[in-house]
């Protein structure tokens, strides 16, 4: 969250020091043993000041911000590396975490157990150098064990953490090392597996949501496309009651059902989400799911007297007092969640009241980020997005090549309609085949050729 902001602070007032702040971090987190260099995805924390060793449990909260951060950085830094890495984490997700119907479970343990049954931490993903051998033969074994720094020696309890540590940020893999990758990685899931904490949590979920129909879109991936409409899917079916009220997480255990009553950060997250996924696809349903999202939100759980949102509901247990959540923590606060998702929302309806419910959270953070602002990295990308002008971008009708202009970049403060039309001042007297690049709702005339809106959007970002 505070590399993001960084990253919407370079992009505004470009920084060299900045620019070094996110290389250093990124290509550092993705070389060292936190990345799992076979499958994808990362693991939960380091516990080595270099870096190297992870605690392996992976958690999907983590790979939805950072695959987030890194299609980001690599979009907008024009960084193909860091492409890689949200690509293959996006895949871990959608190849390990997800379930048949479309729901993602919640996390992968990070202990497994050997042969004789006994659990060990990190056992699944090291490596010795004889099994490198015996998977790949003589000399592929050792091309890969010099590629991944798998030594005699080891460097996890007499194992070997595959790694990029000795080429930081080189990640782009030959195609024998690609061949090798995939051997090891067959083998390795022959081994006994990590335990699967197969609960699917709302918050999480709707984090991925937006993860994913972000790349999804600015990648024209058609696989991601798919599997976030399906996310999307089942979230609206499986965790709402009949009334439409959403729970907090659903397992499947003999009888699937949702359970708990919403937290705020449910439905910041899935306003947030849906949002993307109505950006992704054009689809208004999936907008119209985020308002009701956000009408739970503030019916429930705003503070009509300072502002923000309470964690809990009005109708929830009663406990001795009703928290706030400010502080961006492993995850975003419900607040700074609120914030982004009413802006984002308030954006595309024209609903004045939306904005000003967003305005009134960042008077509330603004209070105390000042004590801690690492603390609230979030609620500051909020805050650059909320001040600096808004570019919304309207597509009218069936015209795909003007869609693909808006691919393969990301501009933090852009709002993207296309497709089906909804209720909203955006979409009002506009000519079919069109485009429309505004600024704070001031269109500049219509451009009707990929070109023509190239250069607008061109115009608008220099």
């Amino acid at each position: 969250m505070n590399l993001d902001f960084l990253l919407r602070r370079h992009l505004s007032e470009p920084s060299d020091d900045l620019r070094r702040v996110i290389e250093v971090s990124l290509d550092a987190m993705a070389s060292g043993g936190m990345y799992d260099h076979l499958g994808g995805g990362f693991a939960r924390y380091s516990v080595d000041a270099q870096w190297l060793v992870p605690h392996f449990e992976k958690m999907l909260y983590d790979q939805a911000l950072l695959a987030r951060m890194y299609l980001r950085a690599g979009l907008s830094c024009h960084e193909p590396r860091w492409l890689q890495i949200a690509s293959e984490t996006i895949d871990f997700v959608l190849d390990e975490l997800r379930h048949p119907r479309g729901g993602l479970f919640s996390a992968l343990d990070a202990d497994s157990l050997d042969e004789d049954g006994h659990s060990h931490e990190g056992l699944y993903y090291t490596w010795t150098p004889r099994e490198v051998l015996e998977c790949l033969g003589s000399e592929s074994g050792k091309d890969a064990c010099a590629w991944y720094g798998i030594s005699d020696t080891g460097n996890f309890e007499g194992r070997s953490i595959p790694n990029r540590m000795h080429a930081r940020g080189r990640f782009d893999r030959p195609s024998d090392i690609e061949s090798s990758r995939r051997a090891l990685l067959d083998a390795r899931a022959k081994r006994p597996r990590p335990g699967l904490d197969d609960k699917v949590i709302t918050e999480w979920n709707a984090m991925m949501l937006a993860t994913i129909s972000e790349a999804a879109f600015a990648l024209n991936n058609p696989r991601w496309l798919e599997a976030a409409v399906s996310l999307g899917n089942f979230l609206l079916e499986e965790l709402r009651d009949a009334h439409g009220a959403w729970h907090r997480s659903w397992h499947e255990d003999g009888s699937p059902r949702a359970r708990h009553v919403a937290l705020a950060h449910d439905l910041a997250q899935i306003a947030d989400g849906f949002v993307s996924l109505y950006e992704a696809t054009g689809t208004a349903r999936f907008l119209t799911a985020a308002r009701e999202a956000v009408d739970q939100l503030l019916a429930g759980y705003w503070d009509s007297r300072f502002g923000g949102v309470f964690t809990t509901a009005t109708h929830a247990e009663r406990l001795v007092t009703r928290q706030k959540d400010l502080m961006d923590n492993a995850t975003p606060s419900a607040n700074s969640t609120a914030m982004v998702a009413l802006h984002r929302l308030g954006t595309h309806l024209g609903d004045t009241t939306l904005l000003e419910r967003s305005r009134d959270i960042a008077r509330l953070l603004g209070r105390v980020a000042p004590s801690a602002p690492s603390g609230f990295g979030n609620f500051l990308g909020a805050m650059h997005r909320m001040h600096r002008e808004s570019t919304e971008v309207v597509i009218v009708g069936d015209r795909p090549d003007l869609v693909d202009v808006l691919r393969g970049t990301w501009d933090p403060n852009r709002t993207i309609a296309w497709g089906e039309p909804v209720d909203s001042p955006l979409w009002a007297d506009r000519t079919l085949g069109s485009a429309y690049v505004c600024h704070d709702y001031r269109c500049l005339l219509p451009a009707t050729t990929a070109e023509g809106l190239a250069e607008q959007l061109t115009s608008t970002n220099s």
